[in-house]
């Protein structure tokens, strides 16, 4: 089933989109997988992100809500936390600054004393058909949100980080079946399946996992906020299952690799397309 032609304004806005999207809010069952434990969850007001703090906490895990500027959507995924008995903390900023990286690290050190889950998953994208047509200062953005956040992140998070803890990455397919139309996008995506994959090997010793996972077409804000009405209207109709995934049908994987039932399964890429194989 196609979704309506429509347009955002980039990030995009939950309330905007039509159908809305689902995050799990009255399907995810918890079970206390993650009881105890504390995440870091960006891009966390929308999307993928969303569908895995409201998860996390139905598991039993503190989340803070790592944001851009999308207050009403950060604070609906602030109260469904809350809902399920869990403490929430905001934190808006501009993840293509280090300095706001380290800010998210610390200020979650400064509410719940560690860090077990790191889930590194905002992200920009815009499409252009051709490489001219890309500004040289969206490419540097891009990078900055995609792919350096996630190394500044992480370097800050490793110090607070015990051993058993994990760290998630979002990538994509678009990581080795790249559109090129989202030339940018597909770039950071594959080095975030590489940085992971670095990550597993590098952090083994210290008993903390690195994972990625890579989405395929997802219904989220950034779809009609970063693509043509026409896109929009078919996004999801090329894959097997013959639609976009929901948001509330990543956050299984996420959760699982976050808890302790993965306790073996580091640097790992997760493929969760609808039928779409990476390689």
């Amino acid at each position: 089933m196609s979704q309506p032609p429509q347009q955002q304004q980039p990030p995009g806005s939950e309330s905007d989109l039509t159908p809305a999207a689902d995050h799990g809010e009255k399907s995810y069952q918890g079970s206390g997988r993650l009881r105890g434990k504390v995440a870091v969850v960006t891009g966390a007001d929308s999307g993928i992100g969303k569908a895995v703090a409201i998860a996390y906490a139905r598991e039993g895990a503190d989340v803070l809500i790592s944001y851009l500027s999308e207050h009403d959507d950060a604070e609906d995924t602030k109260t469904w936390v809350e809902a399920a008995g869990q403490k929430a903390v905001l934190v808006p900023g501009d993840l293509a600054d280090p300095a706001h990286c380290r800010q998210v690290i610390a200020t979650a050190v400064s509410e719940f004393g560690r860090i077990d889950i790191l889930v590194s998953n905002a992200a920009f994208q815009m499409t252009h058909d051709f490489i001219e047509d890309i500004p040289d200062e969206e490419w540097d953005k891009t990078l900055a949100i995609n792919l350096s956040a996630y190394f500044h992140l992480t370097k800050a998070a490793i110090p607070h980080m015990r051993p058993g803890s994990s760290i998630i990455a979002s990538s994509s397919v678009n990581s080795d079946m790249p559109s090129p139309a989202l030339l940018p996008y597909a770039a950071t995506k594959a080095a975030i399946a590489n940085m992971s994959a670095s990550l597993a090997q590098m952090l083994g010793d210290k008993g903390i996992r690195a994972n990625s996972v890579a989405p395929g077409p997802i219904w989220t804000p950034l779809i009609p906020a970063t693509m043509p009405e026409e896109k929009v209207q078919k996004f999801g109709e090329d894959v097997p299952l013959g639609r976009p995934g929901q948001p509330a049908e990543l956050a299984p994987v996420y959760v699982m690799l976050a808890s302790d039932e993965a306790s073996y399964v580091s640097g790992a890429r997760i493929a969760v397309t609808g039928g779409k194989p990476i390689l």
